[in-house]
């Protein structure tokens, strides 16, 4: 595999997925050994031009022989096209490029409530920007609402189908509560915390896709895919007292969270 010689890509140590895919540059040979550095760790020696805010905004590639900087996802098709020619019409177009960017900004942006981690204190953190966040919600809030409204026909017996829509408003009315909820004592951590709380309902619909996927080829009683709903219900409640927890939110929004769930399983059990 071709290597990008004299080049430093410089990450988020904060960010996981970060660590993982500059990592993974690094390890198939795409970049050199000491190819990857965290931003938090570089010198301002190691590209004095470079715009540190950009930088932590956008992921920086520097040409350590010239100096020249490239950022956010003309950073990572500078890489994949020195590795891959073929490739390099198509990072050539401007649609494409653009599509790509607004992309990647859609997970940079959001980076931070996709997967948490404790910050170090750094100095420069990444710009908050709503557009991106509000667009987040809504597409979580979207695709959660989407997969259990299809999950819902596995319950039947247990739990009444309801009207098609009935699952979107539930998953919506939870962000609307919960921010209501944190707006009551710390009105500042608002946008964190409803984005990392659509993670956890994201990721949660995302496990069901499994039963979903099961049910097409094993016929279970609605008994099994509660139970399997439930177990999935157990993890999202773990993750999230883990993320409350890294957020210094302390218990008084997962109870909330838990007491939203309870009161509509028992409306939903009991007005149908």
């Amino acid at each position: 595999m071709k290597t990008l010689k004299n080049h430093m890509i410089l990450f988020d140590a904060e960010c996981p997925m970060c660590r993982v895919y500059t990592g993974a540059f690094v390890k198939t040979g795409m970049l050199d050994a000491n190819g990857r550095s965290a931003y938090q760790e570089a010198h301002a020696g190691t590209c004095p031009v470079y715009d540190r805010q950009r930088a932590v905004n956008e992921i920086a590639l520097i040409n350590l022989e010239n100096g020249e900087v490239t950022y956010g996802v003309k950073s990572l098709f500078k890489i994949i096209a020195n590795t891959w020619p073929i490739f390099s019409t198509l990072f050539a177009l401007k649609p494409f490029v653009w599509l790509m960017s607004k992309a990647y900004a859609f997970i940079s942006y959001n980076r931070r409530v996709i997967i948490p981690a404790a910050e170090t204190g750094f100095e420069y953190q990444p710009t908050f920007k709503l557009h991106y966040r509000l667009l987040y919600l809504l597409f979580t809030w979207f695709c959660t609402g989407f997969i259990l409204t299809a999950y819902a026909h596995l319950l039947v017996g247990m739990v009444p189908l309801g009207n098609p829509y009935r699952e979107y408003l539930i998953c919506g009315g939870q962000i609307l509560f919960q921010g209501a909820a944190i707006c009551s004592f710390d009105r500042r951590n608002m946008w964190t915390y409803l984005g990392n709380m659509m993670t956890i309902s994201f990721a949660g619909s995302l496990l069901l896709l499994i039963g979903l996927m099961v049910s097409r080829f094993f016929q279970f009683g609605p008994l099994v895919y509660t139970m399997y709903f439930m177990a999935v219900a157990g993890l999202m409640l773990l993750e999230h007292m883990r993320r409350t927890k890294l957020l210094g939110l302390g218990w008084v929004l997962t109870i909330t969270w838990v007491t939203y769930r309870i009161v509509l399983l028992l409306l939903i059990l009991n007005l149908n």
